[in-house]
């Protein structure tokens, strides 16, 4: 499994700060919900200076519906015979042990590996991580968006097998080094985040593996993912302060709504957003500041009407970025 790679030492000065290993990773699974499940998890292993040092895959059998097979193309029958989560737990956790976890939209990636380890009852060796959406964002790369491809492209990284885990992460690991020299060369401060493992968990229920409601992999019971009971918050203390300028901060007081699943539960999204000051919306109007959605070109009454009015518009990913440096309103609490 080792894949050496034999390069000329670096001549740029490399922070003492910086990480001293990385574990790039990505997972494919079942949906975006908190109750999916992974299928397929890559970890490529990068010392300090990005050089792979060794790579890993494995299929993950989710005992259950393995989801949209259009897009990572793993049938019930290839995932009948793999390992549960808990018989590979520890050859994961070796992979990811001491080092940042990397991955694009990497609260995505964490979030259900988190999970996955508190099923298992175990705890995933993942102190911090870094989003190469945020990274890409800090280095101001020139991309037509922040998709995977489009930071491939810009490396000039060749793409095999686009949503193949194993793929994916070697693509990631290939274009994460030169930008990793990249911040080191400009002194960029790595945006890294604190990961905090999960450390109980209850499932609810979910179709079981093979129980597919024809070839499109969609689920034969239970309610939509995207449902959720409302949720009654107090109101916000601050004046709305307008819209969300891109590339500046949040302001508290600023109205936000959320579209489509989140990897992160929307309720603990939502209570991170109002504990920062801001003023989580049900539905978007003109004085709506900004929209989270991690499908931007769904057609979903949210999405359509912030074309229609002009609201900017995030991910998940760049909007918990934000959510680390609200500013502060600019005077004292309103009293609604």
């Amino acid at each position: 499994m080792l894949e050496d790679r034999q390069t000329a030492p670096s001549a740029t000065p490399w922070p003492a700060a910086y990480p001293q290993g990385y574990a790039v990773v990505d997972v494919e699974t079942t949906g975006l919900a908190r109750d999916d499940r992974i299928v397929s998890a890559a970890v490529y292993r990068l010392d300090a200076r990005g050089e792979v040092e060794d790579h890993w895959y494995t299929l993950v059998n989710p005992e259950r519906d393995p989801g949209p097979v259009w897009i990572h193309g793993l049938t019930s029958e290839v995932l009948e015979g793999a390992p549960l989560f808990p018989e590979i737990a520890e050859e994961f956790a070796t992979r990811l042990e001491g080092r940042v976890l990397v991955a694009h939209n990497a609260v995505f990636d964490w979030s259900m590996i988190a999970r996955e380890y508190a099923r298992a009852e175990r705890e995933a060796p993942v102190r911090q991580r870094l989003c190469t959406i945020a990274l890409s964002k800090e280095l101001r790369l020139p991309l037509a968006n922040h998709k995977l491809e489009s930071l491939a492209a810009h490396f000039g990284v060749v793409q095999q097998r686009a949503h193949h885990a194993l793929d994916d992460a070697r693509v990631l690991a290939e274009a994460f080094r030169p930008s990793l020299h990249t911040a080191a060369r400009d002194g960029v401060r790595l945006p890294l985040l604190e990961c905090r493992p999960l450390t109980e968990w209850t499932d609810r229920a979910a179709p079981l593996i093979g129980r597919q409601s024809g070839s499109s992999g969609g689920y034969s019971s239970g309610p939509p993912a995207s449902w959720r009971p409302s949720r009654k918050r107090p109101a916000c203390p601050y004046p709305n302060p307008g819209r969300y300028e891109p590339g500046k901060q949040l302001k508290q007081g600023m109205r936000i709504a959320f579209s489509g699943d989140t990897s992160v539960e929307r309720d603990l999204l939502e209570d991170r957003a109002v504990e920062a000051g801001l003023h989580v919306a049900t539905s978007l109007s003109r004085l709506t500041s900004l929209l989270v959605t991690n499908d931007p070109e769904s057609g979903t009454s949210k999405v359509v009407k912030a074309r229609q009015f002009g609201t900017p518009v995030v991910d998940e990913a760049a909007f918990g970025q934000l959510l680390g440096n609200v500013e502060p309103a600019a005077g004292p609490a309103a009293q609604k």
